[in-house]
């Protein structure tokens, strides 16, 4: 049963380790670049508009993905809709995002050129690849859809290096076009060698009512599954003194890469689970109780591992870092909830339970904001590890409990 999961768990690994390279790269060369004030400037922007682009799509991604699933044929179908409704309301989203950012984060002195950049990117950009990767999701070819997922991270990184190499007078600006620069091109590389070309525009099409109402629930799940992991950086960019922003937006960087072994786990496992999950009860259950056995191991040694290790991070990040390796410290805290959340909540969603999963996400949202509104003034920093750790968790433990209710109702109409 976990031979074929464990082999692909090991090829898929393989694609995000190289992932998880590039993004260790580029956020070392960006952080020495930017410094810690100007970095957690750019943490907080870029994750607020990695949020808003999570509607840019409105679903349709994931409609495209579920029709794919079931039945290639209806490729063309989807996307002609999808991809208008995607530029449409990517279109909508970033004047939203302009204003929103120009109102919230305007002490941070972040240019609306800058913004522009980054939402740009984010939130018409970004959201197109979710289709070049879903297709090979839906066709379980999950080591090519992080491949297509990593070309932007690529690209980013040459960026990186070729800002870092030329001295920029404003390296957050040269960095930020770079940014919006690298995923175009890596946008129209991933077109240009799909295995099929997307409709021409004379076939694009506006969604039916019928077609809004199905992406509109996909839409808000995309949404609550994000904001637990980037909000946290928007937070830290407008209740922490710019400093202390950047050193909790590094060390989180650090703390989400760690967790990329789990999501290769659950993107290995889904397939089967979604075929599964409603006709072999007994066989699902054993297999949910083994993948929360091995995020829990695993998120229990790489904890481990970081608080030792922390004090390298400080040679790593370099000068005005000063605080990484206490900062990483106190986000281990927040590592094993964080694999736990990971792992219940795309277990919810593959078991047909996305409401669920959506409802333990805005809980744990929730504690966050409070959480981080109590502890931050006084403690600064600490407090919003602290306040990350809280949320974590509270979302692992619900998601826990709502997998073992659901499963309990699985199982007993059988058994009776």
């Amino acid at each position: 049963m976990r031979g074929p999961i464990a082999l692909a768990t090991l090829r898929t690994s393989l694609i995000l380790g190289i992932r998880l390279a590039m993004q260790a790269g580029t956020l070392l060369l960006v952080a020495r670049l930017l410094g810690p004030e100007r970095f957690g400037e750019f943490a907080g922007v870029a994750a607020l508009a990695v949020v808003i682009g999570t509607l840019s799509s409105f679903g349709t991604n994931l409609v495209f993905l579920g029709e794919m699933s079931k039945e290639p044929g209806r490729r063309m179908h989807v996307l002609a809709y999808a991809l208008p409704t995607t530029l449409l309301c990517g279109t909508l989203l970033l004047a939203v995002y302009l204003l929103f950012a120009g109102v919230c984060l305007s002490a941070s002195g972040v240019s609306l050129m800058v913004l522009l950049a980054i939402g740009a990117a984010e939130i018409l950009l970004q959201p197109l690849f979710a289709f070049l990767s879903n297709e090979h999701l839906a066709m379980e070819r999950i080591a090519r859809s992080q491949v297509v997922i990593s070309l932007p991270l690529v690209m980013r990184l040459l960026a990186a290096s070729l800002v870092f190499m030329v001295d920029a007078a404003d390296p957050l600006a040269a960095f930020s076009f770079g940014y919006l620069i690298a995923s175009a091109i890596a946008l129209s590389l991933a077109t240009a060698t799909s295995s099929a070309p997307w409709p021409t525009l004379r076939d694009w099409r506006l969604p039916s009512r019928a077609e809004l109402h199905q992406s509109s629930g996909y839409a808000a799940l995309a949404f609550t599954a994000c904001g637990p992991g980037e909000i946290d950086k928007t937070l830290a960019a407008v209740l922490l003194t710019p400093s202390s922003s950047g050193l909790y937006a590094a060390g989180t960087r650090v703390i989400g890469a760690v967790t990329l072994p789990v999501i290769a786990m659950l993107l290995s496992a889904l397939p089967r689970l979604f075929r599964e999950g409603h006709t072999q009860p007994r066989e699902t259950t054993r297999l949910l109780r083994w993948i929360l056995v091995a995020a829990l191991l695993y998120s229990a040694l790489i904890t481990a591992v970081l608080w030792l290790a922390a004090p390298v991070f400080m040679g790593l990040f370099g000068p005005g870092y000063e605080g990484i390796s206490q900062m990483i410290q106190w986000l281990c805290l927040a590592v094993p909830g964080m694999a736990l959340r990971i792992a219940a909540g795309s277990m919810l969603m593959a078991l047909g339970r996305p409401w669920m999963r959506a409802g333990f996400e805005i809980a744990g949202v929730i504690v966050l904001l409070v959480c981080s509104l109590m502890l931050t003034g006084r403690l600064g920093g600490t407090g919003m590890a602290v306040a990350l750790a809280c949320a974590e968790w509270t979302m692992a433990a619900l998601g826990l409990a709502l997998i073992a209710s659901a499963r309990m109702r699985a199982i007993r109409p059988r058994a009776a």
